[in-house]
């Protein structure tokens, strides 16, 4: 069954960009939701639970950090995959976005290959 999925960045134009990615990827997905930073993410997800949220670092608003927080404070979440896609590349902070709950990183830029390395082992 196809997993439902959920971009959350501040940038449409990069929600379109993750999205043609994903494509590219080959990676075969259910219902798309985009959201425009952690707040709206938090909102649409309460409606509609997603299976993965692949969700920008730094936002206005509610980032992406404060967002991995938040979810992970309510169980009912506790098997949506969240990865975490963003300019940030250190190692100290991607370890402390892990530690959050994050289940992956996706350093940017991307390639379809990095992409679907991350998000395969989630998508059975």
């Amino acid at each position: 069954m196809a997993k439902s999925i959920m971009l959350v960045d501040d940038s449409a134009t990069m929600r379109k960009i993750i999205m043609r990615t994903i494509r590219a990827a080959g990676l075969s997905l259910g219902d798309i939701q985009e959201a425009g930073d952690g707040g709206e993410a938090l909102e649409k997800i309460g409606q509609t639970p997603v299976d993965i949220v692949l969700c920008d670092v730094n936002m206005p608003g509610m980032g992406g950090t404060e967002f991995v927080e938040k979810l992970r404070s309510d169980s009912s979440y506790d098997s949506t995959k969240v990865i975490m896609v963003s300019t940030e590349s250190a190692d100290d902070f991607i370890s402390s976005v892990l530690a959050l709950g994050a289940n992956g990183y996706i350093k940017k830029p991307f390639t379809p290959e990095s992409i679907q390395q991350t998000l395969e082992p989630f998508m059975s």
